[in-house]
């Protein structure tokens, strides 16, 4: 089951959401548990790949996108 990341507008706390993708599409209803807020927005941080290596020096992390972003990070 996928995981959404979410930050709180109002006191910037992150949390993560499990939910299905079916249930992504019909529109996740996001609560901040610090604060109570409902407006979240979904952040997209770094993420894992599978494939990586064994022994080199590619662990199969891809880092968000940025100056030292490789091929594909957006």
């Amino acid at each position: 089951m996928p995981t959404y990341e979410y930050i709180c507008i109002e006191c910037q706390e992150k949390t993560e959401v499990r939910a299905t993708i079916s249930e992504k599409e019909r529109g996740l209803e996001v609560t901040c548990p610090k604060c109570g807020n409902d407006n979240m927005v979904q952040v997209f941080g770094s993420f894992a790949i599978g494939g990586g290596s064994k022994g080199g020096s590619n662990p199969g992390f891809m880092s968000g996108c940025g100056p030292t972003a490789g091929p594909g990070c957006c």
